[in-house]
């Protein structure tokens, strides 16, 4: 993390954004992640908006790749869930 020295707000380098955007994609929220890294949500989120590639002119593409958005983040959270309860049930109590 670099400090710029003529303002009071931090700087945060590339290598710091893109661990930052990393564990927000794998966290169970992007709040959670912020105060993991001890950082301003709003400014996690403005680096996930950032990195998101544009939506296309299109109106009926641009509604395609916001529904296809949304169904990757429902697979995501159910993969989440799924990996948690194999967790749980592969953890057989001892006769």
């Amino acid at each position: 993390m670099e400090k710029a020295s003529s303002s009071k707000q931090p700087r945060y380098d590339a290598a710091f954004r893109a661990e930052a955007l990393r564990l927000a994609s794998e966290s169970r929220s992007t709040l959670a992640a912020a105060r993991a890294l001890n950082i301003n949500a709003k400014l996690l989120y403005q680096w996930q908006k950032a990195a998101q590639q544009p939506l296309p002119d299109d109106p009926q593409e641009a509604a395609e790749v916001r529904a296809l958005r949304a169904q990757v983040r429902r697979q995501a959270q159910e993969l989440e869930i799924l990996k948690k309860a194999i967790a749980i049930f592969s953890h057989s109590p001892t006769p």
